[in-house]
């Protein structure tokens, strides 16, 4: 094929030539264009020492100059022409096959054929060498021009939308993934689960109801003591941070950038908010790549992001619609190669992250050791007090966050992440496979992969605040898919717990078993408890029907366990400076009812629909409970 070309091309072989005349600075080339003057370029180069940023896209994103200025001067930097890939758009038939994941990585795709010549659009020209050996081919029939980058991620995602999209849902490795959750043989086996128990209910209620009753105190007591470790935990921490003084980044480090993937779905009620949040972040903007993910069909919310003007450190990734999965970490998933940080983050809708969040988390990964992948952050709510199920959702997150998963961290078993408010090194994150596309509770068995692979998880104490869902039936709607997702990832990865095992150690094994059949089992259990509790009060002569030695363990596992929650709560409100909150802890045996109901459903939609996601509406904060 011969395209015309209004420039001489320049092959491989050529640029190796000796050049007698040395080639300017970024900086040079963009004031004697008169794109820039002397003194941006000066500032920017003191802000560059600092900081881990190209020159060039620290002053667009303080907006010295724009995309087509900096375009133009990559380009007399580096003696190369300089095309628009939005007029004259590449030729499909030279990407075929090619991957588009290493496109995106060198920020290059071959652009024309001219006589036998293939041209490569690069928007970074110091990977130009890269490009050409990974697109091009002989370097003697290989050329380069200079593009935008915002125009060459368009053209990719556009020609490859389809394996992109793909690529989102498959990236976990399927030996890790429950995807295959929903095939006829799983459904048959939990449907002859289910008619084994059913039998056994029928047949012999009695000892069905003491094997329910064994189970139940082996995990009460095993979450029990967990909190009280975790509670022993967190004041002796308070003991060692009296005396502590915070750390801070060596002079000699250098800044890194910092992607947050910010995934929306239905939530134009609150991008506004969120927007405003996260601009107010104390970070250098030119190290914040904050990419707002939107799904294809989400018309309300592009509207909403876009009424909002982004700055130039924001940018709107768009998923392409797959009928067959819609999720959080599908997104996520679609985002993540368009990220340019060395640490990716994440929040929700409705967060509000402390604005000196970010730098925490920086100083704390530059001095954790290698193995700690990522950190997860404190959840906390803006709207408390709204009503009764706020305020006792309140407690259970302090209770959680601020508590339990410290005692987790000492005692050395895997943290089930939070969906946001986490940050990982890109580098981990990466060579675990991502997320899961399929797990309605994508956090938490992020945090398990990671662990499999010999990484840990911190906890630090910077805050997020967020909405907390104050509606019964959509409070119920989003634990029974966090509980659902508990489920998946248990049996997702106990389908080999020989392999587990070895991975996790027995200390992370049993840990795992407590932190993802606790929680459940004390949910599913409400019912008989509350049975035998009330026939007891009415004498109804439950200690004559269960043998005491089932009964009273049984009774004495339940209680103790309230009790131990209670104290782990005024000193989890304590931490979060909420004790005033401390007599609603009396209002929880209304509340964990709620539970009961969610891990019913969540159990239902296990077998039925396990990748249903049940969005929890936003924005209702300040509207009438």
């Amino acid at each position: 094929m011969a395209v015309p070309v209004p420039f001489r091309l320049l092959s491989g072989d050529e640029k190796e030539a000796p050049d007698a005349s040395p080639r300017p600075k970024l900086g040079e080339a963009l004031v004697a264009t008169g794109a820039v003057t002397r003194g941006s370029v000066d500032r920017a180069l003191a802000r560059q020492k600092e900081m881990e940023a190209p020159l060039g896209h620290i002053l667009l994103i303080e907006e010295a100059l724009t995309p087509d200025e900096l375009a133009a001067g990559l380009a007399i930097q580096a003696d190369l022409p300089v095309v628009d890939l939005a007029a004259s758009p590449p030729d499909s038939r030279l990407l075929a096959g090619l991957d588009p994941y290493r496109c995106l990585e060198l920020g290059a795709m071959p652009w024309r054929e001219v006589d036998g010549t293939r041209i490569i659009a690069i928007s970074r020209p110091d990977l130009a060498e890269a490009a050409m050996r990974a697109l091009g081919g002989d370097a003697a029939h290989t050329a380069t021009v200079v593009t935008k980058d915002g125009d060459i991620r368009r053209a990719i995602t556009s020609h490859f939308s389809d394996e992109l999209r793909d690529g989102a849902r498959l990236r976990c490795p399927p030996a890790y993934s429950c995807r295959d959750l929903a095939s006829p043989g799983s459904r048959t086996l939990g449907l002859m689960a289910a008619i084994i128990l059913t039998g056994l209910a029928v047949t012999a209620p009695l000892a069905m109801a003491g094997m329910i009753m064994i189970w139940v105190v082996i995990m009460n007591s095993a979450t029990s003591a967990l909190r009280l470790f975790a509670l022993f935990a967190r004041l002796k921490k308070d003991r060692r941070e009296a005396t502590a003084e915070l750390p801070h980044l060596a002079d000699s480090v250098r800044l890194p950038t910092v992607s947050l993937l910010v995934p929306l779905k239905g939530e134009a009620a609150v991008a506004g908010g969120l927007i405003r949040a996260l601009r107010d972040l104390d970070y250098p903007k030119a190290l914040l790549d904050i990419k707002i993910i939107l799904e294809e069909e989400d018309l309300p919310t592009r509207m909403a992001v876009d009424q909002a003007s982004l700055p130039g450190w924001f940018e709107i990734i768009t998923v392409p619609k797959d009928a067959a999965l819609q999720t959080k970490p599908r997104a996520m998933n679609f985002a993540l190669p368009y990220c340019r940080g060395s640490i990716i983050g994440i929040y929700d809708a409705e967060d509000r992250p402390d604005p000196g969040q970010i730098r925490a988390v920086v100083r704390a990964l530059s001095r954790a050791p290698a193995d700690v992948a990522c950190v997860q952050g404190h959840l906390d709510f803006y709207n408390p007090d709204q009503n009764w199920l706020a305020r006792c959702f309140t407690i259970e997150y302090a209770i959680w966050f601020r508590v339990v998963l410290h005692g987790v961290q000492r005692l050395g078993i895997p943290i089930p992440l939070g969906g946001t408010t986490v940050f990982f090194r890109r580098q981990a994150l990466e060579e675990v496979g991502g997320w899961d596309a399929h797990n309605v509770t994508e956090d938490a068995d992020l945090g398990m992969r990671l662990a499999r692979f010999g990484y840990r998880c911190e906890m630090i104490r910077s805050v997020t605040l967020e909405e907390a869902n104050c509606r019964p039936w959509r409070w119920i709607g989003q634990r029974s898919r966090w509980l659902k997702g508990y489920a998946i990832t248990w049996t997702t990865h106990m389908r080999t717990p020989r392999a587990l095992l070895r991975d996790l150690g027995w200390r992370g094994f049993l840990g795992f078993q407590v932190l993802f059949l606790g929680g459940m089992t004390s949910y599913l259990a409400l019912p008989l408890f509350w049975v035998i509790w009330f026939a007891t009060f009415f004498g109804f002569g439950m200690q004559e029907i269960l043998p005491a030695s089932l009964f009273w363990p049984f009774a004495v596992s339940m209680l103790t366990g309230q009790a131990i929650m209670v104290t782990v709560a005024a000193i989890a409100l304590r931490d979060s400076g909420r004790i005033r909150m401390l007599p609603w802890v009396l209002v929880l045996p209304i509340y964990w009812p709620l539970g009961a109901i969610a891990a019913y459903r969540a159990i239902a939609e296990f077998f039925t629909r396990p990748f249903y996601w049940s969005k929890t509406e936003h924005g209702l904060a300040e509207k009438n409970p």
